[in-house]
């Protein structure tokens, strides 16, 4: 996907392979470029998602710190959502 950010233009690429479960993205910005590997497994009734984050060379531990902060709202948001259309 072709987006626009704060930080101008940005590009998110994923690369699933949905019979195993894998889900990792590439983002690119200009002001940087990072690889997150994500997994999806299977667990009972449920799936757990998860996502590994190494911290990119380019990034202070302060932009670094607040990039994770906003993927834990935006996965918050995520799960309410889930969980409500779920119930419903």
């Amino acid at each position: 996907w072709d987006m626009t950010t704060v930080h101008g233009r940005a590009r998110l690429r994923i690369r699933a392979v949905a019979e195993y479960g894998i889900l990792d993205h590439d983002y690119d910005d200009p002001q940087a470029k990072w690889t997150v590997p994500a997994r999806l497994l299977a667990n009972g009734q449920g799936t757990e998602f998860i996502m590994t984050f190494f911290q990119p060379a380019a990034f202070t531990d302060e932009f670094f710190d607040k990039q994770i902060k906003l993927v834990d709202v935006e996965l918050a948001e995520l799960k309410h959502i889930l969980e409500r259309e779920a119930s419903a």
